[in-house]
């Protein structure tokens, strides 16, 4: 992109010009074009000079500017393995393994479960939340691993992301925390909102003063231990109307991180490299535009090692 500067940017610093005059470029991004010499001033002879964040504008003056791509859309990746559980002419279950994020966050990124689901339901590109979600109802963080929803057609898409977001869709959650003190059945019913001082946390709003000075939305999270090993706790987790991080900031609350949860200070454990959460089963009622379906998933290897189960 080019920029010829008017009168009204003369004298003014390059970098606050260009916050100004492009769309959608922030402080952060602008001082990172600066630093990767993507902001070039043309010099009278036509030739490209790199600039520096304090240089000052004048009338006239051209900038060249290679602005970074907005667009996240999810790009077909065939070579990304897709794990399907279930499969109807209406909707997908699909297994995403821990490491793997659901949908890219830069333009161009492959390897999320986005990419591999376009690419072998091409039709999913024009159905979702957004381009860069192809089909998806819902999302899975990055370490979590489990059963992710997705819809084929439109209306059935409509269907199943109203009945999650009003909790109708039986979602079931396994995880490992430390037995001591965990009572065989609870209920954690606290607020959350996103944490004020950490874009990566959400914070669970236990005292007043968080109340009120955060808004939290409500979230519910009931749970019951399945088994014991080691000192090591199973527990089976519904989150029907689950927020972003809810159930690792839910047992960080109550004192019983999530093992390997280093975020929400879970303890590191060895052998296991993420944190200890795992989607394990999905239901739907059904209606008139989506059938029943139940599909349920064993823990994977690297968390069942660690527990006594007869889970599958």
């Amino acid at each position: 992109m080019r920029i010829k500067l008017s009168p009204e940017d003369a004298g003014a610093r390059l970098d606050k010009v260009l916050c100004e005059r492009i769309p959608g470029l922030g402080r952060a991004t602008v001082k990172r074009l600066f630093a990767e010499g993507k902001v070039q001033v043309v010099t009278p002879s036509g030739k490209l000079r790199r600039a520096v964040k304090g240089d000052v504008g004048a009338e006239g003056i051209e900038v060249e500017v290679e602005v970074p791509s907005t667009d996240t859309t999810a790009v077909p990746d065939p070579d990304t393995p897709l794990s399907v559980v279930l499969e109807t002419d209406l909707v997908l279950v699909l297994d995403k393994p821990a490491g793997q994020p659901t949908a890219p966050l830069a333009p161009g990124e492959k390897g999320a479960l986005a990419n591999a689901l376009v690419a072998r339901y091409p039709e999913l590109a024009s159905i979702g939340f957004s381009p860069r979600e192809p089909g998806l109802c819902h999302r899975l963080d990055t370490d979590t691993s489990g059963l992710v929803l997705a819809a084929r057609t439109k209306e059935a898409f409509v269907t199943l992301t109203t009945a999650l977001r009003e909790g109708r869709l039986d979602k079931r959650y396994l995880l490992l925390v430390q037995a001591a003190d965990l009572p065989s059945v609870g209920t954690i019913d606290i607020g959350l909102a996103p944490h004020p001082k950490d874009k990566r946390r959400v914070l669970a709003c236990v005292h007043p003063r968080d109340v009120a000075r955060n808004d939290p939305r409500p979230a519910v999270t009931t749970y019951q231990v399945l088994s014991e090993r080691d000192g090591i706790a199973l527990v089976e987790a519904r989150a029907p109307r689950a927020m972003r991080h809810q159930i690792r900031a839910h047992f960080a609350a109550i004192d019983h991180p999530l093992l390997g949860d280093s975020l929400y200070g879970g303890p590191s454990v060895p052998g296991l490299t993420r944190h200890a959460l795992h989607a394990h089963y999905l239901a739907w009622g059904g209606d008139a535009v989506v059938p029943a379906l139940a599909v349920r998933l064993d823990l994977p290897a690297d968390l069942a090692a660690f527990v006594t189960t007869d889970e599958g």
